[in-house]
């Protein structure tokens, strides 16, 4: 048996990578993108750069909960796609597309009313200006944004990631001279600071659109899908299948994101140095996700592939090849980020109180990052099975629950008994890496259980 599994993960590797290559490349880029937004801002200003972190995390968190619903169209046109019922696919995306419009419409009215959330932060008004600004901006370029998200989900369904890293490559092209444009000003165009990153970035987004679309409507590959080929009203039946496997994938995105800025809002408490050295940390880590991130999207392509194709046994083989090859890939990275964690703190060139103090907590990114790789494979394996309503309590129990709940208590000795080691910013490091594991454990146990029970109720195809 160990035999036929180690022989199922060499032929299963080669097609992850094949998928994962390109994602990763593009997840990337799309990291770079708020690199540059920081780093030239930054050099503009304070408060610029204030503004832009208030507003950034604000439209992160509304983009990663409604982007997260319209997801649900992957696993779905993967299934299809594998089944080869094509023409279903078109009218997928179209459905899809009416989701996108009404959330979109909820993200636009929430971007162009956030006075609401920046008085929470009781920041100047001439900062809070500035967020608002960048902000109502960005709902220009919401409905591109939205729309391309229905793209990429398509694209990933159907195994050409390629094309959508291609073109957020072109974008990442464009990001440096439109930020220097609009956020110094020339030609004509007075300098806006912050708010020129969110310029450039509307742009952008809809030049992604529009490129993507012509490449849809030029290349053959995508006319067996049929997507331009009639009109379709609001399906309610096929959204409201999109919203079940949707809403708990957005509300399991936000829960991560809040997870991440609730720890980064403790920590803070416990002073800049604190603050700082786990910005870092946080920031590599950032990176590194990436890595089991790109993965996990290949593997749900390949495991809804082979649920369409009516081939359970060969979904749930490329499931655990996949848990297998992540969590050794990711130990690999930990280790080397554990030897090399000198050398990685010199790339951030931080003061030496935040470098001292930054050095214990990649210990726990070693081990964070194993944790994260099983939980995030078998999530990403189980929404191909169109599974994602327990997972989602599951990550609020554990990262909610466990990570902040355990961290707050750990990180700030709240009963007095906490090892040293484990107060601070370690704690919440602590916690946070715990509650993954048990996320890891209950995600692997239910994906182990659903693959069984559907097996059992979809016999395989012989072949």
């Amino acid at each position: 048996m160990l035999h036929f599994k180690l022989a199922r993960l060499r032929e299963d590797v080669p097609s992850l990578l094949k998928l994962a290559g390109p994602i990763l490349v593009g997840q990337l880029a799309v990291i770079a993108f708020g690199v540059l937004d920081t780093a030239m801002t930054a050099r503009y200003s304070a408060e610029d750069l204030a503004a832009l972190a208030m507003a950034s995390a604000i439209f992160i968190s509304i983009y990663v909960g409604l982007t997260g619903v319209v997801s649900a169209l992957a696993p779905i046109a993967g299934q299809l796609f594998g089944a080869r019922r094509y023409s279903e696919i078109g009218e997928e995306v179209r459905q899809a597309t009416w989701l996108a419009l009404g959330l979109t419409i909820l993200g636009c009215f929430i971007l162009l009313n956030a006075e609401h959330i920046l008085a929470i932060s009781r920041v100047s008004p001439e900062i809070e200006d500035k967020a608002k600004l960048y902000l109502n901006i960005l709902a220009i370029g919401l409905p591109a944004s939205m729309a391309m998200r229905v793209l990429m989900a398509l694209h990933n369904a159907v195994s050409r990631p390629a094309i959508i890293t291609a073109v957020q490559l072109i974008g990442l092209a464009l990001k440096l001279p439109l930020n220097l444009l609009f956020i110094y000003g020339g030609f004509g165009i007075e300098a806006m600071g912050g708010p020129g990153c969110a310029v450039a970035t509307v742009i952008i987004n809809w030049s992604w659109l529009l490129m993507t679309l012509g490449i849809i409507l030029l290349d053959s590959f995508y006319r067996p899908f049929k997507m331009f080929e009639r009109f379709s009203l609001p399906d309610w039946h096929r959204i409201w299948t999109l919203l079940k496997l949707g809403t708990p994938i957005g509300f399991s995105y936000l829960i991560e994101v809040t997870s991440f800025t609730f720890m980064s809002l403790f920590i803070a408490r416990l002073g800049t140095t604190a603050l700082a050295g786990h910005q870092i940390v946080a920031n590599m880590g950032t990176v590194i996700y990436m890595v089991p991130l790109s993965l996990s999207i290949a593997t749900m392509t390949l495991v809804s592939q082979s649920i369409g194709a009516n081939k359970p046994e060969r979904a749930e083989e490329i499931g655990w090849s996949s848990v297998v090859f992540t969590t050794v890939s990711c130990i690999a990275i930990g280790i080397a980020v554990w030897v090399f964690r000198m050398q990685l703190l010199d790339l951030y060139d931080p003061p030496a109180a935040v470098k001292v103090f930054s050095i214990p907590l990649f210990l726990f990114i070693a081990f964070y990052q194993v944790f994260d790789a099983l939980q995030v494979t078998a999530a990403f394996i189980l929404r191909a099975y169109r599974i994602a309503f327990l997972p989602m309590l599951i990550y609020a129990g554990s990262l909610w629950g466990v990570g902040l709940g355990g961290g707050y208590l750990m990180g700030f000795n709240v009963f007095g008994n906490t090892p040293e080691f484990l107060q601070g910013a370690n704690g919440f490091w602590a916690g946070n890496s715990i509650s993954l594991g048990l996320a890891a454990c209950f995600l692997l146990y239910l994906f182990r259980k659903t693959a069984e029970r559907y097996e059992k109720t979809h016999p395989p195809v012989e072949v």
